[in-house]
């Protein structure tokens, strides 16, 4: 059985230090250290969505705003 589901994070790249704050069902603030250069900040934000619903890195996919802070990501 599948239960993906989708969040919408707003993140900020180079930021003085990390924070992921959970507004309310599936809405994330995220801010992150990396740079928004060379996808590094997109791969920070995945790896602490992974972290924090406790999954493989792998599984969480941004759908929508891979250039933006207002992000669409897909929880597999």
């Amino acid at each position: 059985m599948k239960n993906s589901f989708y969040i919408h994070a707003k993140v900020t790249a180079s930021a003085r230090k990390e924070v992921f704050k959970q507004i309310n069902e599936d809405h994330f603030e995220i801010s992150v250290r990396e740079k928004a250069e060379r996808n590094m900040a997109n791969k920070r934000v995945l790896e602490l969505v992974a972290e924090h619903f406790k999954i493989p890195t792998a599984k969480p996919r941004i759908i929508n705003g891979h250039r933006s802070p207002s992000k669409l990501i897909l929880v597999d």
